[in-house]
């Protein structure tokens, strides 16, 4: 019982610029409309997939608040130090990987081309 909703005009607008831009020769008006509404979908469901994670993260970080609230409860003997909540996250080591590898592209052309 998913709500389809409708997307927003900068969505669209967004959308319509990006099929424009990879335009082919050649190209229907149609076929760019269907290009578009492709890449509005993915633009939807990217917001829709932040929107869940940002979600997720908020209800962690409020177990974590109540879980140090009633640590605090359990043991107001205790000295109360300031317990910072961490967030690990992780990059993906494609972009890395990609950067090294133009450098080395790069390297290698002027090697070649000075000698």
């Amino acid at each position: 019982m998913a709500q389809h909703q409708k997307p927003s005009p900068q969505t669209q607008q967004e959308a319509q610029r990006i099929a424009r831009a990879n335009q082919k020769p050649g190209q229907t008006k149609e076929q760019t409309q269907l290009i578009a509404q492709g890449i509005q979908k993915g633009i939807d469901e990217y917001k829709k997939q932040q929107k869940a994670k940002a979600r997720d993260l908020s209800k962690f970080k409020k177990q974590q608040a109540k879980a140090k609230q009633r640590a605090e409860t359990d043991a107001p003997d205790e000295p109360q130090d300031e317990e910072n909540l961490v967030v690990i996250t992780r990059q993906h080591p494609l972009p890395w990987v990609l950067l090294a590898l133009s450098w080395l592209g790069m390297l290698g052309w002027l090697w070649h081309s000075a000698s």
